[in-house]
């Protein structure tokens, strides 16, 4: 099992000490550092920073939006960025719901899945440089064609030759079509939420996948002094919150890939209600029904020895790397010598 660092994206302000905490998870083993955007900082300037300041941890965009580029500029940024790490980058991709893609990107939100082969693709062919870029999509087109084309585009090859030409994709997933497409022509998954007790959720969709495919969860580590239940309950209150927040807030009625998630994974009524209370400006109420049996399935929490028993289902999972949040040297450690042994 492989360990990474979760910094997600920034709030109000950037962190202060975002070198030194990646400097330390380096020297502790940790497997690679991750990024991600919304409507704020972007998930590739942060990754330039660290690259001119670490030697082996790779560095992962988890996720970059696909709606906020085009594939030929996520290409470039992808290639520049894996040269100045001298090949440490994973390109993390995903698609954000229509209040996200739609509201804040200005892009239209229909059809993912075929928008997402026809993005990986672009970028295999861009990597690779066999040949000029020719492409005709029925969302991008390489040369651009339409009635507003002034038909002088052509042909181009990215000048800069890649570093690496398999520079790996990863795709964050949910929808069952859409992870059994990220097992087919992606080198990686970045699932939102994931439960080890819970196999059969996905394991039809993973089977395309290729021998070295990994799986880079996100997941919340914390240590208790005791297992009693009330301290159990109290420690999965942030998971509980995130939870709320992705399956009530993160997408509209009928329209929500963490709802749809949550309901296949067993709690239908549960995240039904979530939803309905959270559009109603109920949330504190709506945090509250998420049961704690299932914020408890997909983290990590309690005592050491609570977490390493735990640790095991996610070992026997696809799951082959675990992202994790740490804000200070002494977590980094603590949840390494867990993890790690």
């Amino acid at each position: 099992m492989q360990i990474g660092l979760s910094l997600g994206y920034w709030n109000a302000q950037p962190p202060t000490n975002l070198v030194g905490l990646v400097q330390e998870a380096e020297r502790l083993g940790y497997n690679a550092v991750w990024t991600a955007e919304s409507w704020g900082s972007d998930a590739f300037s942060p990754l330039v920073y660290l690259a001119a300041h670490t030697d082996t941890i790779r560095l992962g965009t988890g996720i970059v939006q696909m709606s906020a580029r085009t594939p030929t500029a996520t290409a470039m940024h992808a290639i520049t960025l894996d040269h100045l790490c001298n090949g440490r980058l994973i390109l993390g991709l995903g698609v954000s719901g229509p209040q996200v893609v739609e509201g804040w990107y200005g892009q239209p939100s229909n059809r993912p899945l075929a928008r997402t082969r026809e993005y990986v693709e672009i970028l295999r062919r861009v990597f690779q440089r066999e040949t000029h870029l020719a492409f005709d999509g029925d969302f991008y087109q390489h040369p651009h064609v339409g009635p507003d084309s002034t038909g002088l585009g052509k042909p181009l090859k990215v000048m800069v030759h890649p570093l690496r030409s398999n520079i790996p994709i990863f795709i964050g997933a949910e929808g069952p079509k859409n992870v059994t497409q990220t097992a087919e022509i992606a080198d990686g998954w970045l699932p939102l939420y994931y439960s080890p007790y819970r196999p059969e959720v996905y394991q039809d969709q993973l089977t395309a996948a290729a021998d070295h495919f990994e799986v880079a969860l996100n997941l919340s580590v914390t240590v208790t002094e005791d297992n009693l239940p009330e301290t159990i309950a109290a420690a999965l209150a942030p998971v509980k919150g995130m939870l709320g927040f992705y399956v009530g807030g993160m997408g509209a009625k009928g329209q929500n890939f963490h709802t749809k998630l949550m309901a296949r994974m067993g709690f239908a009524d549960e995240a039904n209600q979530i939803q309905n209370l959270f559009l109603e400006g109920r949330r504190d109420e709506a945090i509250g029904l998420v049961p704690n049996d299932f914020a408890d399935e997909i983290s990590l929490v309690g005592t050491p020895e609570r977490i390493r028993d735990r640790l095991a289902a996610f070992e026997d999972s696809p799951v082959t790397m675990l992202n994790v949040a740490p804000r200070s040297p002494g977590q980094l450690s603590q949840v390494a010598e867990l993890i790690l042994g």
